[in-house]
Order: structure tokens, then sequence, then C-alpha cells
């Protein structure tokens, strides 16, 4: 009898041990299916990428379309952190995989890439995401979708997103996970990991590891950010002291006052501002995309972002990128638009940003919330940025009411001061100095030592 049930408990180990075997090879294949071989024109390289749909609402077919690369060197290692773009509506594809911290850049004729010398897949496995549904490669089936995206919807369905990517790449449920992003991602960002954190502990399924957050000229409160915004402009001599004044007495201190006298107020200080690059202030625009047009007529929104040629940038990316993801080759070769999307792929869709529904007023709340739960939150701004800018993001945070742990000083990388930075009990905010809107473009070394500095659990260092 007794050999019996050891005969037994073998037997289910072995049935145990050949299922094992069977899902591990259903991962494997699952993966393999999202395997990119090779980018049309990319240069060889030895990291890993994959790319794909994950279906979040089977009733209504919405499916969000993602972009693993995974990091350089060691990337068992490496912790996994998910990017995501703002707008709303605007791709992690176009910008932060293509012009900020991915590994490739997109060479002029949108024929062929290069490597970026700071990628930030050197110290993590880059998760980009489209979101939502609708923005670049994502799409739905259910073309009203389109029209009544919000908040909420956006973060339940990344939610769904993250879980069952999980689910198909097991290897990194226990890995540790962190978020990113900039802009509107202000909003995405904390939302998707409060989500997480109430799922964490609401759920009898396997936690998901999320180990903090980090944003960059987020849009984090609407009337601190318009108060802050508005007093940038002033500060910097882009209106005058009468517009200031208008601006604040006019508009109920909310970049969405629609009354007329206000409408009129915020054209008259974008006549003011002038045609300039009012998402780095002191670079010029690409010569083939209208300058101007900042938050009072496009509020948030991503679209003719522009840098300048004098620091080495090229100031019309996001055209390239136009060109090389509508390439059927590379398409193909992504596993992107596989249910032939009835309109091109574009960096922003003004569709989504025209018709935005739901959008809390203040995002303090969640992090008060998350900084209680112990989450490492990093906040960082480029000074200049006249869209998101810094004196908005100072005024914000500062109403969080938090306990200095180490006072304001000057960081370096690279021989020089990189920023300031104040770091709190529960939150760490940094400047970037001389970065615009998208950080990690204007100034790709410093922000890298940031993400690398974010990642160690560090603080930014205060000498050479």
């Amino acid at each position: 009898m007794e050999w019996r049930r050891k005969s037994d408990v073998l037997y289910l180990l072995m049935i145990m041990v050949s299922s094992s075997a069977i899902s591990i090879n259903a991962y494997a294949e699952a993966q393999d299916l999202d395997r990119i071989t090779a980018l049309p024109g990319q240069p060889a390289v030895k990291f890993s990428q994959y790319s794909g749909y994950v279906t979040v609402n089977e009733e209504e077919g919405r499916a969000l379309f993602y972009w693993l690369t995974e990091a350089a060197v060691d990337p068992h290692t490496k912790p996994l952190l998910l990017w995501l773009n703002g707008g709303p509506g605007c791709s992690s594809v176009a910008y932060g995989a293509s012009e900020e911290i991915g590994p490739f850049r997109i060479n002029k004729n949108g024929s062929s890439l290069y490597l970026n010398e700071y990628s930030w897949n050197k110290v993590a496995n880059i998760l980009f995401l489209e979101s939502p549904a609708g923005v670049g490669f994502s799409y739905t089936n259910t073309s009203s979708n389109l029209e009544d995206s919000g908040d909420d919807r956006t973060a339940e369905d990344a939610l769904v997103f993250v879980r069952r990517w999980m689910d198909r790449f097991p290897q990194y449920k226990s890995r540790e996970f962190y978020l990113a992003g900039e802009s509107y991602a202000g909003h995405y960002v904390p939302q998707l990991a409060n989500k997480i954190y109430d799922y964490n502990n609401h759920s009898s399924q396997p936690i998901i590891n999320l180990k903090g957050f980090i944003v960059g000229n987020a849009d984090t409160d609407s009337v601190f950010d318009y108060i802050g915004t508005v007093n940038y402009w002033w500060s910097h001599a882009l209106i005058s002291d009468h517009t200031y004044n208008s601006l604040l007495k006019l508009c109920n201190n909310s970049f969405k006052d629609t009354s007329p006298k206000c409408v009129e107020i915020l054209i008259y200080a974008d006549q003011e501002i002038g045609k300039i690059n009012q998402y780095n202030i002191y670079t010029e625009a690409c010569n083939t995309t209208q300058a101007g047009g900042g938050r009072s007529k496009r509020f948030l929104h991503h679209r003719r972002v522009a840098q300048s040629t004098t620091t080495g940038y090229d100031p019309c990316t996001e055209s390239y990128a136009e060109i090389y993801y509508n390439r059927p080759d590379v398409q193909k070769a992504l596993h992107a638009n596989t249910t032939a999307i009835p309109y091109k792929w574009t960096a922003c869709s003004d569709t989504l940003f025209n018709n935005w529904k739901d959008a809390p007023a203040s995002m303090l709340p969640v992090y008060t919330k998350l900084i209680g739960a112990g989450l490492r939150i990093w906040v960082f701004s480029g000074d200049t940025d006249a869209i998101v800018p810094i004196t908005a993001t100072r005024l914000s945070l500062s109403h969080l009411n938090l306990r200095v742990k180490t006072p304001w000083y000057a960081w370096y990388t690279g021989g020089k001061v990189g920023g300031w930075t104040e770091v709190y009990d529960g939150l760490t905010f940094a400047t970037v100095r001389g970065a615009g809107h998208e950080v990690p473009l204007t100034q790709p070394a410093r922000a890298f030592k940031v993400i690398e500095t974010f990642l160690s659990g560090k603080e930014l260092p205060k000498s050479q």
C-alpha cells in the first residue's frame, strides 16, 4: 500500500512537470510570435525585441500595441520599465521609443535607424505602450470608443494590459516593475500605479511587483499648473505685465475656461509669445512645422515638438516617424496593423484629444496615497519648457506639504551641473538644466543620469 502511495505521488509529480513543460512551451511559442527578428534598416544589436497586441476588452474589441526592447546587457537582472507618452492621444512609439529613451533613432528619409547612445535599455527592459486604444497602432472595433475615451478607462485598460502581458511574459512577473512617462502621462502614470496598488491589495492573483514611478514635465493639478504656467510666461518675458494680470483675473485659473473674455486673453497671450517653440523656448522649431500655438490652443497636446539643430538634434524627428511607421515592411516586422486600421499611423490622434471625456482636476490625492504606500516616486522637469513648465510643477508639488529630507542642491553629471534637486519624505523632485518638454531628447545624457539614479534608489550626485 505504501508503494502505491509513493507511485501515486511520483505519477502526480510527473503530470505536474509535464504540465509545467507544456505551459512553458506555450509561453515560449506566444513570445516567439511577437519576436522582432530585425526592423528594416536596423543596425545589428544583441538584445531581444518583441512587439504585438494584447486584447484588453473582448466585447468592444480594444487591443493595445506594445514594443519591448530588452536590456542591452544582462536583461534577466534588470527591472522592467513601462513608458507612456501623453497628449492625451499621443504615441509612445513615436516619442518615447523613437526620439527619447528607445535604442533607435530614425534617419531623415525614414529609410533606416541608428543607435541612441543614451538609450534607457542600458539600465532597464523598456516596455513601450501605445495607450489608449486609438493611439498609434492600438485599435478598437467600436468606433465610438474614439470619441468617449478618458482617464478612467485608459487606466483600467492599462491595468488589464499589464496583467495579460505578464501572463504572456511570465519571466517578468516577479521582476521589479516601474512606470515612467511625461506630459499628460502625469495623469496616466500615477493613475495606473494607483490601479496596480489597489489590484495588489484586493486580488487573490499574484501581485504585480510595482516599486515606483517617475514622471517628467507632468500635468499634475489644473489650478496650480495654470498659475505656474502663466507665471513662467511672465517671468521669462514671454508676455506683458498687463496680459499676465489679465490671465490671472479672467480665466478662473484654468486653460479650459471657455468664457469669451478668457479665450480672448489666451489668444492675445499666444500672439505676444509669438511663433516660438513653446516646448523648448530657446531653440528654433522645424521649418516644416508651424511654431507657436501653445497651451492656449492645444492644451498639453504633443504635436509639433521641435528641437534646435544647434544642440545637435534634428528638429523634424516626428515627421520621420510618420514616414517610417507607415511603411508596410516596418509594420510587418513589428507585427503591427494586423487588422488594417482605416487610417494612417500618426504620432498623435486629434480625434482622441478633441473628444477626451473625464480628467480629474488634480493628481495630488493620488500622490498622497501612493507616497503613504511607500512607492519610490520621482518628478523631474526640464527648465525651458513653457507647456508644462517647472514653475507649474513646483507649485503643484508644494501643496503636498512634504517634509524636506535633503535640501535643494545642484546635481552633477559629465563634470557639469545637470540641474537642481530636493528630496522629500516620499518624493524626489529634480530639474534638468537646459531641457525642454521632452527631457530625454533635449538633454539625453542628463536624462540618463536621472533614470539611472532613480532605479538605483540613490540620490543624484552632489559633486562631479
